[in-house]
């Protein structure tokens, strides 16, 4: 004899059925090969790098666009998007992976996009980037090397990580502006000329670059920290390449 369950039970039931439906589709995935004995002791994966990019779009509208859609050339995504009048918009949680990066490496990180916290910058790619999306980056750099506990130093660019693929941010960004709020690395005034022997291959790996196209990392080079094309090193990116890896001088 079937029991008759009276509808407010009913209601009740089915309502906390789609509470736990909806816990578990929210819930870490679980390997099925192994008993479930959680622990507390745990958080979640952070990045350690945070890669800048231009959008070579005409508008932030259709940047937004792009970031969020299946476009011609594949998914892209970022974690942010800045507009040139230094509106910030978030398109992905900092806890989750865009795609951002693709392939390349920035020292011993091979997966980029798992790694780090993509941002886009609204630029052409031709253009001089405004003052006050300038200022909004920084903000937002500060932000997430606070709260994210990102080293300040770990702030490169695109053409960094993938310097046979991509240019961007581009000769004109910023860097040094950038280098004086806290963020990325910058030659030391003063270190003067590297000593006989110097090699500016191996400083180029210590600094983070993968040298296996070396006309491509020099000219990746030269963007950051010259704000020029070029693909051939020359003394000056020798000292700056000295200044950048030389140990620093104990204060008196």
């Amino acid at each position: 004899m079937t029991k008759h369950v009276p509808s407010a039970c009913r209601s009740a039931i089915l309502a906390a059925m789609v509470l736990l439906l909806g816990a578990c589709a929210h819930s870490a995935p679980r390997n099925p090969l192994a008993t479930w004995v959680p622990s507390k002791n745990f958080d979640e994966r952070r990045p350690v790098v945070i890669v800048l990019h231009y959008t070579e779009q005409d508008s932030v509208e259709q940047s937004l666009d792009t970031l969020r859609s299946r476009n011609s050339g594949g998914r892209v995504s970022s974690h942010y998007l800045l507009g040139k009048d230094g509106k910030i918009y978030q398109l992905v949680s900092d806890t989750q992976r865009a795609w951002h990066a693709g392939a390349g490496r920035w020292g011993a990180i091979t997966d980029v996009n798992n790694a780090s916290i993509g941002i886009e910058i609204d630029n052409d790619g031709k253009s001089p980037f405004p003052d006050v999306q300038i200022d909004s980056l920084i903000v937002l750099l500060r932000d997430l090397t606070q709260r994210l506990r990102i080293p300040p130093t770990q702030v490169i660019g695109h053409s960094d990580l993938a310097p046979t693929r991509k240019i961007d941010p581009g000769p004109l960004f910023p860097w040094k502006r950038l280098a004086d709020a806290g963020f990325g690395v910058w030659p030391a005034e003063g270190v003067g000329d590297p000593p006989p022997g110097f090699d500016p291959w191996l400083a180029l790996q210590a600094i983070g670059y993968a040298t296996d196209n070396r006309p491509d990392t020099v000219r990746a080079f030269h963007h950051r920290f010259r704000g020029m094309e070029g693909t051939e090193l020359d003394a000056e990116d020798l000292r700056i390449l000295h200044a950048l890896t030389a140990p620093p001088v104990a204060s008196p």
